[in-house]
């Protein structure tokens, strides 16, 4: 007995975990209980493609523990082969099972990938709940900033810092770019994640039905303040929705200007709740085109100019010092003062407009054995028409 007295204290030094586990019931699995139908669907995903697997994992380890006990050492009743090496029938159940199993989840991925892909407008707000050929989604254009989160709201003309609100039952459209590294847009009750990246654009549809707090984060490591990089996210009804966006603008710090943003996209973290009205409504795109400085050449016209050949000669001379750009062209260093410049704008073409169409809403019905429906052809132009008739000579 003393012997064992160690063994068994240890034993009881355990005793505490184990009363701690009912507390565990109390945590909140967002991702398999979301309050949105996006969220909801991905989560079925996950617990679908989860018993699939245990349909293997399961027996497997059932008859590891079954094999090991019967053909122990001290059975003599145990059939004793050693010349056994193979098995047809055997064979084709242990490689069949699986095969079935892959099937099955790569049928159930692809059906899913295409139903749930971030960039499709929304069909339905939940189950049997179409969305209405009328209904507009609301546009909420986020920016992922060091370290801190910029959402604007063109439609309502406000700007906020580390808070989101949406209206339940309303499809949200996001369009979502980064100032500097690439970050992770993530609200688990609502959808799944989606990269912010800078100089591009992503796009992410979602819908809460469900009102409450949330919350969102980044999920891609993006430097020193990542950690509390994170975000309230608000449900409300619609009513309470236009309440807070009245408040919102009521309590706005100024006006989300050019220049004021070239200061709140300086780093910082632990940022505040921060309020603005948002008046420019072309700042968004200006992030996304890396032009925000003023008289600096956005990314589409520099594109537009290398597509036709480049500016010539001309185009030599045609930089300008700046104090604060892009972190590859930052600083006052000596060393790095050769690559503060950025090119100048002299195109007219205005900034790219956020009203871009968007495709038309899909059914939210399962898709079929043949696959997604083919691409319509390009309409033939009047020129190739007029070719395709004329002789040869």
């Amino acid at each position: 007995m003393p012997s064992n007295l160690p063994r068994f204290l240890a034993r009881l030094r355990l005793l505490p975990l184990l009363a701690a586990l009912p507390l565990l019931s109390g945590c909140g699995l967002v991702v398999l209980d979301p309050a949105g139908d996006v969220a909801r669907q991905q989560g079925d995903l996950i617990v679908l493609s989860t018993v699939l697997m245990l349909l293997i994992i399961v027996p497997v380890m059932v008859l590891t523990i079954f094999f090991a006990w019967k053909y122990r050492a001290s059975n003599r009743d145990a059939t004793y082969k050693p010349d056994w090496d193979h098995s047809t029938q055997l064979e084709l159940v242990i490689w069949s099972a699986p095969l079935l199993i892959i099937i099955c989840l790569g049928a159930v991925t692809w059906v899913a990938t295409h139903l749930l892909d971030p960039y499709r407008p929304l069909a339905r707000t939940g189950p049997g709940q179409r969305v209405a050929a009328e209904a507009r989604p609301l546009d909420v254009q986020v920016v992922a900033l060091d370290w801190k989160w910029l959402f604007i709201y063109p439609e309502q003309r406000l700007a906020t810092v580390n808070e989101l609100a949406l209206p339940v039952n309303r499809p949200v459209r996001f369009r979502i770019s980064s100032s500097s590294v690439m970050n992770s847009f993530y609200v688990p009750a609502l959808a799944g994640q989606i990269y912010a990246m800078p100089g591009m654009e992503t796009k992410l549809h979602g819908v809460f039905d469900k009102t409450g707090d949330y919350e969102g984060f980044s999920a891609n490591y993006s430097g020193w303040g990542f950690s509390n990089m994170r975000f309230a996210v608000k449900s409300l009804p619609a009513g309470e929705f236009d309440k807070w966006v009245a408040e919102t603008k009521a309590s706005a710090e100024g006006d989300l200007s050019r220049n004021a943003y070239l200061d709140l996209e300086k780093p910082s973290h632990k940022e505040p709740v921060r309020r603005f009205a948002a008046t420019d409504p072309q700042l968004f795109d200006a992030i996304v085109n890396m032009c925000v400085e003023p008289g600096k050449m956005c990314m589409h016209d520099m594109m537009s100019v290398d597509a036709a050949g480049g500016a010539g000669i001309a185009g030599i001379g045609n930089v300008r010092q700046v104090t604060y750009d892009k972190f590859a062209a930052r600083g006052t260093a000596e060393a790095a003062r050769w690559s503060m410049r950025y090119v100048a704008a002299y195109c007219s073409a205005p900034v790219m407009s956020g009203d871009r169409p968007e495709p038309a809403p899909v059914s939210p019905g399962k898709l079929k054995g043949e696959g997604l429906p083919v691409p319509n052809k390009p309409a033939r132009t009047a020129v190739n028409a007029s070719s395709a008739t004329r002789p040869l000579s």
